[in-house]
């Protein structure tokens, strides 16, 4: 079996959230969603509309996602690949060379984002 990890905020999921869930589910058999804590959102200085438990629950329902699990450090990665047995890391390409680092434990890819949609435009026309 092939496992995909991905991270993320995942607050209010959109369209754009959904097709990068589906790629990242179609190169492998299982994927799991690293989904920021909110007291790692706070040492980003970034806060979520969505509570953690709230943001799991959501992506829990989703067809694509096979497992939810806290990201609580940046620092997790490297530990979480290899407690997971994980084979493809996946990103938004706007991360592109940032986490190369896990190219010694695991395939990277870094998928293009969604045209047209993110949490920040929902966000500014919302403001």
């Amino acid at each position: 079996m092939k496992k995909v990890i991905t991270y993320g905020t995942f607050d209010l999921l959109h369209w754009g959230h959904i097709e990068l869930l589906k790629r990242a589910k179609a190169l492998g058999d299982y994927l799991i969603v690293a989904v920021s804590t909110d007291e790692f959102n706070a040492l980003k200085h970034k806060e979520a509309y969505h509570s953690y438990p709230h943001r799991k629950l959501i992506l829990e329902a989703i067809r694509y996602v096979d497992e939810v699990i806290p990201e609580k450090t940046w620092e997790q990665k490297i530990n979480d690949v290899k407690t997971h047995d994980v084979d493809i890391f996946v990103m938004g390409d706007d991360w592109r060379g940032e986490f190369d680092f896990l190219k010694d434990y695991c395939e990277v890819i870094y998928l293009p984002r969604t045209t047209g949609i993110s949490t920040t435009q929902i966000k500014d026309d919302l403001s």
